[in-house]
């Protein structure tokens, strides 16, 4: 059987086409996207199934996910991978600074599993095997460094005010010292410079280390030359019995450096642990038919599960026995759940909502954990954030400068300057040239953009959403749970007896586990409407409230007898009828007759994307209540404000197109592709990347892989665990209005960012001159750096945008 020409999902006995579109479609969702994108055939996409499972493309061995602490550029990427490749039985190694994540392919017969965190455990790295619920706080070595550096750093400056600086300026110091006074004072600076540079600057030193045997000279190695050459420059005249020395340069570069990537970490660890409640726990263990359990890895193809209401699905699997509603949002995106009975196939991660199912597992059945991380490491390091804007032009700016600067004191020596001369003006052309501005120009505006968004309840993943986001031109928004609430309320009654429809209503929908149940028992109790008398509590309290999850208990009189849940409703007998509540379908086989009038109600509700549910008693049915997945009180103003600056709005959704009519109509809306399922979604924003660069908007797993596919994915924050972790930026507090919100950080960002390194490079285009000419020294350069650096870091504490 072929597949859908859009969605490659196999296709039905009778497949959809259409004679003005090419092609064959598994529904009119993926012929509606395909009408109105072109060229079908020319997608080349990941598809969702690669997407999702991590594409290992690359390796016939097995594959390793590690945690790494310690990584903070691009260099260090480099630097693991080869040392990874080195090993004998590694076959493969990316590493990804952004998620903190590295993929080892290897071969299990050369090497175990188990010693590949050794293997990258090098040079103050430290890799531990990545888990599902992986709470590891990282200690933090920037804090302990900075802390420990900023003491000795302020006992060195205190020598400098008091005694150095005043005889470079030609005052008398504050303190005399003979000579062995003198001696012992620059050893004691000599010593406190040591610490600061050794043990504060490690992490600096290390990347320069790094940068070296990658081959790709980073920030971290020009930071390091103009902090190391001072310090031996300085040490030198120690020792040769001078008091010029410039440790102060080395304790100014390694503390403004260190202080400014300790503010960065620190934003981004608050911001991301903002997600600690978002992801849902991946499925570890199993429930055995007998009701053993058992790791989830441990699942061999062919055992039969049981999976209680509530659960998830662990596994791929077929039902063998049972009959459910269960949501499938993480296939079809469709807001209600699909009745499953022996023989349907079920999806990892679906969740079984009313009653307990018996699954046999798949011959190629994956975990929810293996997703996970697959997803993450697809979606999250491939893509370059714009931190690694200053990491490339480090490649040019590093060499250059360090080129010039053994020139300029070449030069200076061929015009007859002495060595020491010769010495001072090219290290001052490395300490002017320090780009501890250039460093922290991309950083703290990164850092003051999360913090930003973080403040208006959005929680930023991935640095690409600064870069991207504000280039913009289609935006896609899936309806369910994102421009919906994405869960069913009862908006209408229609009823011949309305005091007695609810309550009957209710009495039976208690019984049952499903969500329109459940809407309709939370509808009667805010409509103060009881299914039954009101009966004090055993213990003289409050009356026993009842709920959609609580059956009949002793302390209340249940109105209801005899109760059979169905598929398709409940039925029961109330106040001594039979009474039946559900679809019309049910009603009828239970010999109850449906008014044309009510009949007609049910269809209108249907068409209109709504759920009818019937109820009836004593022969007829004696109403209709609506139950609908309501529209966002604030989704009409978000469309026209993302709208607002020229964006194409679209809207995706996997429910039919009678549910999402009321979308079409909105002036701001271009298009609205109905009925379309995941797999559709991710070649619908495909081939709407042909158009521009494109955002995508969703709420559940079933929207994974369309964020995973868009040029940036923003989760509304929800029940959908994938969905926050393939995003780029996550609505923590599931507010649709943040969204625009965060379109207005990303540009300020950036142009923060432009700002910062316009400045940088300006400084840089002007001191480098001055002082490769003489007419700065080493410690004019450093203050003219610190200045610079300073500017920086207040231009970053502006505020982005106004605060709500």
């Amino acid at each position: 059987m072929t597949g859908c020409t859009l969605c490659d999902l196999d296709l039905p006995a009778d497949p959809v086409t259409d004679p003005d579109v090419d092609g064959e479609f598994c529904c009119r969702g993926c012929l509606a996207v395909a009408r109105s994108l072109d060229d079908v055939e020319e997608l080349d996409a990941a598809s969702p199934e690669e997407l999702l499972d991590g594409g290992d493309e690359d390796a016939d061995g097995e594959v390793c996910y590690l945690s790494v602490d310690g990584m903070h550029c691009a260099t260090c990427e480099l630097f693991l991978e080869s040392t990874a490749t080195d090993h004998p039985g590694v076959e493969g190694a990316s590493a990804s600074y952004a998620t903190d994540t590295m993929k080892l392919v290897y071969d299990p017969a050369r090497v175990d599993a188990g010693d590949l965190p050794d293997v990258v455990s090098t040079t103050g790295y430290e890799a531990r095997e990545r888990v599902a619920d992986d709470d590891h706080e990282p200690d933090s070595p920037t804090a302990t460094f900075l802390v420990g550096g900023g003491f000795f750093g302020m006992m060195t400056m205190l020598w400098y005010v008091l005694f150095i600086y005043p005889q470079h300026f030609g005052f008398d110091p504050v303190v005399e010292f003979g000579s062995f006074g003198r001696l012992y004072l620059l050893a004691q600076i000599w010593l406190f410079t040591s610490v600061v540079l050794f043990y504060s600057g490690f992490t600096l030193l290390r990347g320069a280390y790094v940068s070296l045997r990658a081959g790709q000279p980073n920030m971290d190695l020009l930071v390091s030359l103009a902090a190391t050459s001072a310090y031996v420059y300085s040490t030198a005249v120690m020792l040769t019995g001078g008091i010029d020395v410039y440790f102060d340069v080395t304790v100014a570069i390694v503390l403004v450096v260190s202080a400014g990537n300790y503010y960065e970490d620190r934003v981004k660890r608050s911001a991301v642990s903002l997600l600690s409640d978002l992801t849902a726990a991946s499925v570890e263990t199993a429930r055995r038919r007998d009701g053993s359990t058992l790791p989830v890895e441990d699942v061999a193809p062919g055992t039969e599960l049981l999976v209680r209401p509530g659960e998830r699905v662990p596994l791929d699997g077929t039902v063998v026995e049972g009959v459910a509603a269960v949501d499938e949002s993480l296939v079809t995106g469709e807001s209600l759940p699909v009745t499953k009975r022996e023989g349907d196939a079920l999806v990892g991660g679906s969740v079984v909502t009313d009653a307990p199912l018996v699954v046999a597992v798949n011959e190629d059945a994956t975990s929810t954990l293996d997703r996970i991380v697959g997803l993450l490491w697809e979606v999250q390091s491939a893509r370059p954030g714009v931190q690694r804007l200053a990491d490339r032009l480090a490649t040019v700016f590093v060499p250059t400068v360090t080129v010039l600067a053994v020139l300029v004191a070449a030069g200076t020596l061929v015009l007859g300057g002495s060595p020491t001369g010769a010495l001072l003006v090219g290290l001052t052309v490395l300490v002017v040239a320090c780009p501890c501005a250039l460093g922290l120009a991309t950083p703290l505006a990164v850092a003051a953009g999360i913090q930003r968004a973080a403040e208006s309840g959005v929680v930023v993943t991935s640095e690409t959403v600064f870069e991207v986001l504000p280039d913009v031109d289609i935006v896609a928004l899936d309806k369910t749970g994102t421009l919906t609430s994405g869960e069913m309320t009862v908006t209408e009654v229609d009823s011949d007896d309305d005091d007695g429809l609810l309550a009957r209503a209710a009495a039976l929908e208690r019984y049952s586990n499903h969500p329109v149940a459940d809407a309709v028992v939370a509808f009667a109790a805010g409509e103060g409407v009881r299914p039954g008398p009101e009966t004090p509590a055993a213990d003289g309290g409050e009356p026993a409230e009842p709920t959609a999850q609580r059956r009949a208990a002793d302390d209340w009189d249940d109105p209801a007898s005899a109760v059979e849940v169905r598929p398709t409703g409940v039925v029961g007998t109330v106040e001594g009828d039979r009474t039946v509540v559900g679809t019309r379908e049910l009603l009828e086989s239970e010999g109850l007759v449906v008014p044309d009038r009510f009949a007609a109600r049910a269809d209108t509700i249907a068409s209109d994307g709504g759920v009818p549910v019937l109820v009836g008693w004593d022969g007829h049915c004696r109403g209709v209540l609506a139950v609908t997945d309501r529209p966002r009180d604030d989704w009409d103003a978000t469309v026209d404000a993302l709208a607002a600056d020229g964006r194409s709005v679209v809207v995706l959704t996997g429910d039919d197109g009678a549910a999402a009519e009321r979308f079409r109509d909105h002036p701001a809306v271009d298009e609205v592709f109905a009925g379309v399922p995941p797999d559709g979604k991710v070649a619908a924003v495909q081939r709407l990347r042909a158009r521009g660069t494109v955002a995508m908007v969703g709420d559940g797993d079933n929207d994974a892989p369309a964020l995973a596919a868009a040029d940036v994915g923003v989760a509304i924050a929800g029940t959908g665990g994938l969905a926050a972790e393939a995003a780029d930026a996550v609505v923590t507090d599931g507010r649709l209005d943040a969204v625009p919100v965060l379109f207005d950080v990303a540009t300020a960002t950036r142009r923060r960012v432009r700002e910062n390194l316009t400045w940088a490079f300006g400084y840089n285009a002007v001191a480098i001159p001055l002082a490769a000419t003489g007419l700065l020294n080493p410690l004019f350069a450093a203050l003219a750096m610190g200045a610079s650096s300073a500017l920086v870091v207040l231009n970053s504490a502006r505020p982005l945008v106004p605060t709500e």
